[in-house]
């Protein structure tokens, strides 16, 4: 009899705790959802989020070479149809990285790395994978979301903001990078007195050459941000 009853309350503890851990996923679809569930507030203050928008560093010959031969080889294969979250993240997402110098030191890359987040329920822990990850020492850089070219950027921004929260490191800012290939996204957020979130324009790399140079810009400037704060 002890024996059943301890059976019945190790189920019971085990139904209990796959209740309360939920997919982000699944749990985070909406903007609405993420800034209810994490007290998010967003800012559309210019100053908040300046890393995309003023002293973008120059590029090289040799980078913009190789963003161009980046964007044939995804034009190319973005001829044929749609393509998958993997496919993006190869062709385009992982390379602009790599250019922008976060597969180099001081960086250190993971990716497909696990991650969870307790709400201020106390009960309900969220979990994911983030397609990949930048740090440097234990500060996140920049979280990457890849999602296929057949949604748009702004169906993976919800997700986006719950795997920047879980950044245990809540004195600095985080930053996200969002694309599907054709468009690449900017979220920045905070998480001090009031957590923030702001966004930047949409950049088309599909359309224009130009673009995808500013978005390599945008993110040497991130890094280099974040590099300075740490040091």
């Amino acid at each position: 009899m002890q024996l059943l009853k301890l059976t019945h309350h190790l189920i019971e503890q085990f139904y209990i705790h796959s209740v309360m851990s939920i997919a982000i996923t699944e749990a985070i679809t909406t903007l609405a959802e993420a800034e209810q569930q994490f007290k998010l507030s967003r800012t559309e203050n210019e100053a908040f989020f300046l890393e995309w928008q003023t002293q973008l560093p120059e590029l090289s010959d040799a980078e913009r070479l190789t963003l161009d031969e980046l964007r044939r080889r995804y034009l190319y294969q973005r001829s044929q149809g749609q393509l998958l979250e993997g496919t993006v993240t190869l062709l385009l997402a992982s390379p602009l990285l790599a250019v922008a110098g976060f597969y180099d030191p001081p960086f250190r890359v993971r990716a497909e790395e696990s991650v969870q987040l307790t709400l201020d329920d106390g009960e309900t822990v969220l979990q994911g994978r983030v397609d990949v990850l930048v740090l440097l020492n234990q500060f996140w850089v920049v979280v990457l979301e890849s999602k296929k070219t057949a949604l748009s950027v702004w169906t993976a921004l919800p997700q986006t903001l719950a795997y920047l929260m879980t950044n245990p490191q809540i004195e600095r800012p985080s930053f996200g990078m969002v694309t599907n290939g054709d468009e690449i996204l900017f979220v920045k957020l905070v998480q001090q007195e009031h957590r923030l979130y702001g966004v930047s324009r949409v950049f088309a790399p599909f359309a224009s050459a130009q673009e995808l140079r500013t978005a390599l810009q945008i993110l040497k400037q991130m890094g280099r941000v974040i590099g300075e704060g740490v040091r």
